[in-house]
């Protein structure tokens, strides 16, 4: 998959302002930094959460749990503009209303974290 980057879109700016949609979080100064820029994606991961350990399950649960609803529809728009993502999944049989959580590490690799409806 080639390298793309989400500009300061509604995903990157929840990330970087600690919302509880990031399940890793950097420094503030430089996450500041990357969103003023961008962040490059490199690669892209669906991960549905039946799939996951059951630590790391209540821990995506527990921030899902406390999301507004708000910011899970912006997360969604932003992840449905974005040609990339929806392609990662629709390769697992998956769309953005089943996104429940996402995660962009140091490496540039966006997960998205998704549960059946």
């Amino acid at each position: 998959m080639r390298t793309f980057t989400f500009t300061l879109s509604t995903a990157i700016a929840l990330l970087v302002a600690g919302s509880p949609m990031a399940l890793a979080q950097t420094s503030p100064t430089q996450s500041q930094t990357e969103t003023q820029k961008g962040v490059a994606i490199r690669s892209i991961q669906v991960v549905d959460m039946d799939e996951l350990k059951a630590d790391v399950r209540s821990k995506v649960d527990a921030i899902v749990a406390n999301t507004k609803q708000e910011d899970m529809k912006s997360l969604r728009k932003t992840i449905d503009a974005t040609p990339e993502a929806v392609s990662a999944l629709t390769a697992k049989g998956r769309n953005s209303a089943q996104v429940v959580a996402i995660n962009i590490d140091q490496n540039g690799v966006l997960t998205m974290f998704t549960k059946a409806t």
